[in-house]
């Protein structure tokens, strides 16, 4: 392929996007309820479908072409490690100039279409996402072993970025300066940065990959998308839709690769504009310090928009509501098993009410089934080997530092998923290993505390600040709370997991990242750069 040429047909020939508008104010997407037969029928036959198109081959995608490399990454399904659901290719440090032409001959154009246009092109991919709900739900049960409610969230809070963002962006092209100064007209503008990179995670593979890229994309950039090599093929089905929706070549390429090549490549390029993260603390930080060392020709500071981890506490008062306590600490613990920036790590319980509590949590946490995926269990496995080894090394250092209550084994199965129980220790120090690292899978640690404020300082004693929530029927701890839980998303007599877009604004404080709050009002804002113009009249 003569790639300098494909790049040049890219730039004079933009595909055309009809354009929509949002036709009401943003609604998030109704949950799938799997209980009705017909929902379930649509499902499995989904699930058959999406079978059949498993362990096919995927071409990087730069300035709108295809083409293959020698070295290859496969996906797998974690519940059936056999089974490949893709092969893609292996983007390489060489591959990141190539990608970054690629989006800057975009970018003349891109940034220069109006906003109208950009945001009818997230529209229009929502409804073509919608229209396909249970497809990609299903493709999500193969390649990450989302159970199908955790796959059904995933896919609604796609269309829910791609809806919300469309609408903001809108917005912020009215935006106007706050006072017209006599004898001038003023204008604030909201323009785009440039190229960015894109790299996100593999465990929310649709929403977080495909917001971060829609939020990017709508505010006029271009990006080099770096999805998770566990979950590179529901990206690729992404990056279809935006074509199908009328995305012009070099909006977004697609090049999935290891982050010690061509994702430190992507992030120390001098014409990369910003980095869009969401992963763990560690690369969160490497990202952070390559992006801060200026590079020959780099005429700008990058921005890092960084969304990274969490170790969540649910602080479980006296008065306390016990059984709506208990559910709440196990659906943020043990969702999509534990796999989860915002799910429940460690639950801080007051003295009154512990030894009820764990025997109601015991019993509660028996009750959850673990399995494969498809076959729709409370539980599929966690995603990948070293994922599973790090768990029951965890388990281990449980053993040692608590008393097991639940769990603490991993599930056998003929096809030799990376299943593990739901797993609960008791008795752990507020500075214990449990306590204290991201261990990020289905083991839970249950505090002892004396009193409230006991446990809204056990609550605080961690590196992180993403999520968090406390159970009281006490206003006063509540108001208290507000002002010194230290988190970004702090949840009142409710699980700590489920943010929904526009409601919830995500991100965190500390360690866990920039606070960025996707699906807020402001997200767009770290996408875009203001100017102001005025004119003299």
């Amino acid at each position: 392929m003569d790639y300098n040429r494909s790049v040049m047909a890219t730039e004079t020939l933009p595909t055309a996007i009809s354009v929509r508008h949002p036709k009401s104010s943003f609604v998030n997407e109704p949950f799938t309820d799997f209980k009705q037969p017909e929902n379930a029928r649509r499902m499995k036959a989904a699930l058959e479908v999406v079978a059949v198109e498993l362990g096919r081959e995927y071409d990087l995608v730069i300035g709108g072409h295809r083409f293959k490399t020698k070295s290859k990454i496969r996906s797998i399904n974690p519940s059936r490690p056999s089974q490949v659901v893709g092969i893609h290719q292996k983007a390489e440090a060489e591959h990141a100039p190539q990608a970054m032409e690629a989006a800057l001959a975009a970018f003349a154009h891109w940034s220069r279409t109006s906003v109208e246009t950009r945001a009818s092109l997230l529209l229009h991919a929502a409804e073509i996402i919608r229209e396909r709900k249970f497809e990609f739900c299903a493709w999500l049960t193969y390649e990450v072993g989302k159970n199908w409610a955790e796959a059904d969230a995933d896919v609604g809070e796609t269309i829910d970025f791609l809806e919300y963002y469309a609408r903001e962006a809108l917005r912020l092209a009215q935006a106007k300066p706050s006072i017209q100064y006599p004898g001038e007209r003023n204008e604030l503008l909201y323009i785009p940065l440039g190229v960015g990179a894109v790299i996100p995670p593999w465990n929310f593979p649709f929403a977080i990959m495909a917001g971060m890229t829609a939020a990017a994309i709508v505010a006029g950039n271009t990006v080099v998308l770096k999805p998770s090599s566990d979950s590179p093929t529901i990206a690729a089905r992404f990056v279809d839709v935006l074509e199908e929706a009328g995305m012009p070549g070099g909006v977004v390429n697609f090049c999935p690769g290891s982050g010690a090549s061509f994702g430190n490549a992507i992030v120390e390029h001098p014409k990369t504009r910003f980095i869009a993260f969401t992963g763990s603390k560690a690369v969160g930080l490497e990202i952070h310090e390559r992006a801060a060392k200026t590079m020959l020709g780099q005429i700008w500071i990058k921005r890092t928009i960084l969304e990274m981890g969490g170790k969540d506490s649910i602080l479980v008062c006296a008065d306390a509501d016990l059984d709506a306590a208990v559910e709440g600490v196990v659906a943020s613990a043990f969702g999509f098993s534990g796999q989860k920036c915002s799910a429940c790590s460690r639950a801080i319980i007051e003295a009154p009410l512990y030894d009820v509590f764990l025997e109601r949590l015991r019993e509660r946490v028996a009750k959850l089934t673990v399995g494969e995926a498809v076959e729709n269990p409370n539980m599929g496995p966690v995603v990948n080997k070293a994922a599973h080894e790090s768990m029951l090394r965890y388990i281990e250092i449980g053993r040692k530092e608590g008393r097991l209550i639940a769990g603490g084994n991993a599930v056998q199965t003929e096809a030799g998923g990376f299943l593990v129980e739901p797993t609960v220790f008791a008795d752990i120090a507020p500075t214990a290993v449990l306590a204290q690292e991201e261990i990020f899978g289905p083991v839970l640690a249950v505090i002892q505390v004396k009193n409230f404020e006991e446990g809204l300082a056990v609550a605080n004693n961690t590196e992180y600040g993403l999520t968090g929530a406390i159970y009281t029927s006490d206003r006063e701890k509540l108001d208290r709370a507000r002002h010194e839980f230290h988190v970004g998303n702090l949840y009142f007599n409710r699980k700590c997991t489920g943010a929904m877009v526009g409601a919830h604004p995500f991100g965190g404080f500390n360690m866990s990242g920039t606070d960025s709050k996707a699906g807020g009002p402001d997200y767009l804002l770290l996408f875009t750069q203001a100017k102001s113009v005025a004119e003299r009249l």
